[in-house]
């Protein structure tokens, strides 16, 4: 499954959902050249486990505390 996710579902849907399932977090922005490189190699990766794993993605300026609490830095 691939979806976005905020500062106020993070812990719900990518740190507990991780007890279950591989979730890979894509912190992007839409400024981001490499990010827009890397964002649909990701998903294509994903798509093709066929629900093996989650690809929660964050948009680092909406949800600045949370980019700045992992050290994701542009």
């Amino acid at each position: 499954m691939i979806f976005d996710v905020n500062e106020s579902e993070f812990a719900t849907r990518v740190v507990e959902r991780s007890r279950e399932l591989p979730v890979v977090v894509d912190f992007w922005a839409e400024w981001c050249g490499p990010c827009r490189q890397l964002g649909p190699a990701l998903e294509a990766a994903v798509a093709k486990r066929d629900g093996q794993i989650d690809l929660a993605k964050l948009d680092v300026d909406a949800n600045q505390s949370l980019a700045a609490s992992f050290g994701i830095q542009g």
